[in-house]
């Protein structure tokens, strides 16, 4: 496959000029190589939806991935297609298997719960945690949150480009607001000798970048939740402190749930479930919850009101009557 390096280069380029994550540019760029690797090293423009169908067939029957991941694929080959290679794709004519999408209700904890496994956490993992909880945040919207996004006066969290590249606004809980100044003290120490030391940069949308080629050490833009270390951007190559990864976040929080003893599968997003869920029950209004959680759907946001501690279905049952 002597062309794919190549093609898959342009991809890479065509991502990052349409400014995509740098996330989801290695995961579109994984799928369009499996694509091609699944079909025994042919170019793709030597194909179509056919293929692209028993890709996808493959992912459902065979792999038995997830809804999501299907989609992910075909995100992925679709834009190798339409954007890198120019060829129009009618989504319509694909007529792949389609992998199941679970019915599964969420994972939620009590208040008492909540309290108890945050409790076990320490430093900035349980700061991270309590923000989750307090503002019902997505986990990299937690990690990708700016300085400038914490509005102290408001006690409010900006949310930008979340899920569907949506801004959106939540609650800052006054609870952490003495310990979130702190922990903004110490990292502003932090910039401050890297910028001594001359890093201190961060990375910035591209246009940004471009337009104010000073804003990457300014304070504003830093990440409230920085990496204790400095590596090399995959994109600049420029050394620069990163923000945090969710990993570290994730296995503190599992280290947590099994010390807690609570008989659930506990993630970072099981407090984003955890905040909505106790809203609804508090007797705020869906759509209210609806805003903050930032769904586009009120019926994604409905599925709350089923796992409340009434019962099922919030219905009294008849025994208690």
């Amino acid at each position: 496959m002597t062309n794919s390096p190549k093609l898959l280069d342009q991809m890479k380029n065509t991502l990052r000029r349409k400014h995509y994550a740098y996330r989801t540019e290695k995961t579109y760029l994984d799928w369009a190589r499996r694509y091609i690797l699944f079909h025994n090293k042919r170019h793709p423009s030597e194909m179509g939806i056919p293929e692209i169908e028993n890709y996808l067939t493959y992912l459902a029957v065979e792999r038995g991935v997830a809804a999501s991941t299907q989609n992910q694929a075909l995100a992925g080959i679709l834009f190798l297609y339409t954007q890198v290679l120019k060829m129009e794709i009618n989504t319509e004519e694909i007529n792949a298997s389609r992998a199941k999408r679970s019915q599964r209700l969420p994972v939620v904890l009590t208040k008492e719960e909540s309290q108890k496994a945050i409790s076990l956490l320490t430093g900035t993992q349980k700061l991270m945690t309590q923000i989750l909880y307090g503002g019902g945040l997505r986990l990299m919207e937690l990690i990708r949150l700016r300085t400038k996004d914490l509005d102290f006066a408001q006690k409010q969290i900006i949310i930008r480009s979340g899920k569907g590249d949506k801004d959106r606004i939540t609650m800052l809980p006054a609870k952490i607001e003495e310990k979130l100044s702190s922990h903004l003290l110490r990292i502003k120490q932090m910039h401050q000798v890297d910028l001594k030391n001359g890093y201190g940069s961060v990375s910035l949308p591209s246009a940004l970048a471009r337009k104010y080629p000073n804003a990457k050490y300014e304070w504003q833009w830093q990440w409230v939740f920085p990496s204790k270390s400095l590596s090399k951007d995959p994109r600049s190559d420029e050394r620069r402190r990163h923000h945090i990864s969710p990993s570290s976040l994730q296995r503190a929080i599992r280290k947590a749930s099994k010390l807690s003893g609570i008989n659930k599968r506990i993630t970072p997003h099981t407090f984003r479930h955890s905040f909505a869920t106790h809203l609804i029950e508090a007797g705020y209004d869906i759509r209210t919850v609806q805003e903050l959680l930032g769904h586009k759907d009120l019926k994604t946001t409905m599925i709350y009101t089923h796992v409340l501690n009434r019962g099922g279905l919030a219905v009294r049952s008849p025994l208690d009557e």
